[in-house]
């Protein structure tokens, strides 16, 4: 058995572990996430995105989308940002690209929620623009028991914009 947090994207994946093997998990965070399947309007925006990663323009596609939906203002925005752009060029287009195809085709887990039994933090960073708190909210609501926290300060990563609040609420879900 063993705990499960999952951001972003990865909060999917820990949904779809959830489901999967439920008695292997005996603790789950989702932060900055999304339990609904993609929409028509949002895969078919990707296809764009996917066509200039292939094309080597995958750094400035980054620049946009980040620049756009996933920071706050904080005093360490611009490094943050630099770290954000490192990373994604370093993985490269074609993780990009599988991980552009794995959301357009995600599964819709709100049914599922209802379903999990362990004990679950749902935390989002206040000003999140791609997963919205509202849609947290609604999270926590269908999950019995679940734990909401909202980092005050931060966008789609409160771990990076506001690490120490995000540590401390996952240090306290860790020990509860």
């Amino acid at each position: 058995k063993f705990a499960l947090c999952g951001l972003s994207m990865g909060g999917i994946v820990a949904l779809e572990v959830v489901r999967r093997a439920p008695n292997r998990v005996k603790r789950l965070c989702l932060m900055d996430t999304n339990s609904t399947c993609e929409t028509p309007e949002r895969a078919a925006k990707r296809e764009p995105q996917i066509i200039a990663a292939r094309t080597g323009r995958l750094e400035q596609i980054m620049r946009e989308e980040i620049a756009l939906n996933y920071l706050t203002e904080t005093q360490h925005k611009e490094h943050i940002f630099e770290l954000l752009i490192d990373m994604a060029v370093s993985l490269g287009s074609e993780a990009f690209v599988r991980q552009s195809r794995a959301l357009q085709k995600r599964r819709d887990q709100q049914s599922f929620l209802s379903k999990i039994k362990c004990p679950t933090l749902i935390l989002c960073g206040e000003k999140d623009q791609i997963c919205l708190p509202k849609q947290h909210e609604f999270m926590a609501e269908l999950i019995e028991g679940a734990t909401l926290a909202v980092i005050k300060n931060a966008g789609h990563l409160p771990t990076l914009e506001q690490p120490d609040t995000t540590n401390e609420a996952l240090r306290a879900w860790l020990e509860s």
